[in-house]
């Protein structure tokens, strides 16, 4: 499964924006689909995380409060609801399998540029 990002962009700083990462398959065969970020000079982190099996989330403490991942499974699409923007929010965002080895990971998309201007 194939998983591509959209919906990044340019935003003022207490903005929003709504990522989506499409499963060229059935997202149900990815036990668990998160995001990750990276921002310049600074590694690949997982931000958020959602549960293909019941729905269970995680965020990171940068993003906790003002995120909300969730699931369309009839669309196979995972998406990321941004809320409160922050400069600090800017970062190139990917999709992947929740867990991966981010150096390790090879199957990386090609992530949406968010930038969030104060």
């Amino acid at each position: 499964v194939q998983l591509a990002e959209s919906g990044g962009g340019l935003v003022q700083a207490g903005g929003s924006l709504r990522l989506s990462c499409a499963a060229s398959g059935s997202i149900s065969n990815i036990f668990a689909v998160g995001w990750f970020r990276q921002a310049p000079g600074k590694a690949r982190e997982q931000i958020s995380c959602i549960s293909s099996k019941d729905n269970s989330a995680y965020y990171s403490d940068s993003v906790k409060g003002r995120f909300t991942i969730s699931r369309d499974l009839a669309n196979n699409t995972v998406y990321l609801q941004m809320n409160s923007l922050k400069s600090e929010d800017t970062a190139v965002y990917y999709c992947a399998p929740c867990g991966v080895n981010v150096d390790a990971y090879h199957s990386w998309g090609p992530g949406t540029q968010v930038t969030v201007s104060s």
